[in-house]
């Protein structure tokens, strides 16, 4: 089940990869993100970013209504995305994801219902940006234990 993370691997309902421009010379890069006239863009809630550590995990968490736009700036990340939504085609299963610059610089639409949670891969900091739908509400998602028995992933272990 684990997916190197490309245009054409996406296998959870809903869920969608989209590459990213990057403008790379010399000096640096300009590394484009969302727009407003991208086909996927919806509404802006609210744009952030999260810092994960060598060795550093955070799982799980699961929205009802916001729809998370993800990409990978800086480092490398593994994405797990698990699917226990009700009414899914793809109710069960587990998508895994490398995400992360230069090779896998995509933006990741997670639509509301599906848990996911990231480890930063490598011995430098990864950071993962989001520009969600909605602002930040405490009330709209769930929290899981990171080795909650209802997700069939075991962090830091093979998985099928």
């Amino acid at each position: 089940m684990t997916n190197k993370a490309t245009a054409n691997g996406v296998k959870i309902e809903g869920v969608t990869l989209t590459e990213l421009r990057q403008i790379c010379d010399d000096r640096g890069a300009v590394l484009h993100m969302m727009r407003s006239d991208t086909p996927e863009f919806t509404r802006f809630g609210e744009c952030y970013f999260s810092e994960v550590l060598p060795g550093g995990i955070k799982a799980w968490k699961r929205h009802r209504a916001q729809t998370q736009n993800l990409a990978v700036p800086v480092g490398r990340i593994r994405m797990v995305i698990y699917d226990d939504r009700e009414d899914s085609a793809t109710k069960g299963q587990l998508q895994e994801l490398e995400l992360g610059r230069p090779d896998a610089y995509l933006r990741l639409r997670i639509p509301p219902g599906l848990w996911y949670g990231f480890a930063c891969l490598g011995d430098s900091s990864a950071l993962l940006a989001n520009c969600a739908d909605l602002p930040h509400d405490p009330t709209e998602s769930d929290l899981r234990p990171i080795d909650d028995a209802g997700i069939p992933y075991r962090w830091g272990k093979q998985n099928p």
